[in-house]
């Protein structure tokens, strides 16, 4: 019976010990891609003069760093064609332009000349709205009534079809969480953006912001929200490919990731009671 119980307890060793083993799966990869993020914010209350383009490229999973594009010629024109050139900070990858202007509604157009390849887009600067001062808080939230719930409000304008994408950042998370919406059922009417969160405490600092965004952007981000999120089950569809609004004029097969995209933005602090 000793002999049987050693066997046993020797295969129980093998089997969690083959479990710990590394096994490295070969992927397939891509030609790298080059990754445009060229987010334009203007913060209500600021000059928006300030901005950064960042160029990267696309990198293999099982990498640990990914690789910065030097030596573009990054630019923005204006309807009148005045010219924003973005200078970058040397082997960063980062272009940065202090002579920004920021107008609302006006059409931008990016040009971007990299490794002989030139990529263009245009978008149009949209106007967001104010979050409200008065930030609802209560204590008894969620599903299981001891969560903390917090609510920001802002006024849609009723005059036109508007388009928002929201950031909520909580101190004690190091990622924020963004979700984009139409005012299709609330026109001239308030939104409210609610945020749930059962590790929140007194004295954590909560920053929500407020983007207008175009409707292309608005659908770019759904494809790339629902991917990131991956709740659909195992029997999902796969996810779209996300194609930005940037277009390569040198060869088109070789297009670029990333958007575009030009928002005015506010931004409320609040410090959890």
């Amino acid at each position: 019976m000793k002999n049987i119980k050693y066997i046993s307890l020797l295969l129980i060793a093998l089997f969690f010990t083959s479990c710990e083993e590394v096994v490295d799966v070969d992927l397939d990869t891509a030609a790298p891609r080059l990754v445009i993020d060229a987010s334009i914010n203007w913060y209500k209350g600021t000059a928006g003069n300030e901005q950064k383009i960042k160029l990267t490229t696309t990198a293999g999973y099982y990498d640990t760093v990914i690789p910065a594009i030097s030596g573009a010629q990054v630019f923005i024109t204006n309807s009148t064609n005045n010219v924003f050139t973005f200078i970058e900070n040397p082997d960063t990858g980062e272009y940065s332009c202090t002579n920004f202007v920021p107008v609302l509604n006006e059409t931008y157009t990016l040009t971007v000349i990299s490794e002989g390849q030139t990529y263009t887009a245009v978008e149009t600067m949209k106007a967001t709205s104010v979050i409200k001062d008065n930030i609802a808080q209560n204590n008894e939230g969620g599903f299981s009534g001891s969560d903390i719930e917090l609510k920001f409000f802002f006024q849609d304008n009723g005059a036109e079809d508007n388009y928002y994408m929201t950031r909520i950042a909580a101190s004690i998370h190091p990622l924020a969480e963004y979700e984009v919406s139409d005012d299709e059922f609330f026109q001239g009417n308030e939104i409210t953006g609610i945020y749930i969160d059962e590790d929140l405490k007194a004295g954590d600092i909560m920053q929500f912001s407020v983007y207008g965004i175009s409707e292309q952007y608005k659908n770019y981000m759904t494809i790339l929200l629902n991917a990131s999120q991956g709740d659909g089950g195992p029997f999902q569809t796969t996810p779209s490919n996300a194609r930005g609004n940037l277009i390569n004029q040198t060869n088109s097969n070789n297009f670029a990731l990333g958007y575009f995209r030009l928002s005015e933005v506010d931004t409320k602090t609040y410090t959890v009671q």
